[in-house]
């Protein structure tokens, strides 16, 4: 019972990063319109569509991820290969993330990345072995 509510809250907390993720690029983009300054020569348009690019990519791969999640809470099954290896990859990006926002962002920004992290590899260890050992008999 626990490990359904942990994959739903899971799902919960994604689907409330993925619209902070594209706002955050947004921002960005803005200053990098209003600035109008290149980097090495490039083009200032395409840093600000690289940037909206790149939100709305990161955006797009969370909702994933959440949907991912409230499937295996939903349906109290795990996910499948592909669906583990977006959690894993979410949890990986998560975990560099949180360490390079301790040092640009501070330790609030550090906490919630870790948090979000947490809950991914605990969405993802209580729907690990104990379900492919039952699955195994049956198989046989």
């Amino acid at each position: 019972m626990a490990r359904r509510s942990i994959a739903l809250v899971t799902a919960a907390v994604l689907f409330l990063e993925a619209p902070g993720i594209v706002a955050i690029n947004a921002v960005m983009a803005g200053f990098l319109e209003a600035q109008s300054m290149s980097l090495d020569g490039m083009d200032p348009d395409a840093m600000v569509a690289g940037t909206w690019g790149l939100g709305i990519a990161s955006g797009i791969a969370l909702l994933v991820c959440a949907l991912v999640a409230l499937v295996a809470g939903l349906r109290d099954r795990r996910p499948g290969r592909f669906g583990r290896a977006l959690l894993i990859g979410c949890a990986i990006v998560h975990g560099v993330l949180g360490a390079v926002a301790v040092a640009l962002l501070g330790w609030t920004a550090f906490a919630f990345l870790v948090a979000v992290l947490g809950l991914v590899v605990l969405t993802l260890v209580v729907y690990g072995k104990e379900d492919a050992a039952a699955e195994g008999p049956a198989a046989a």
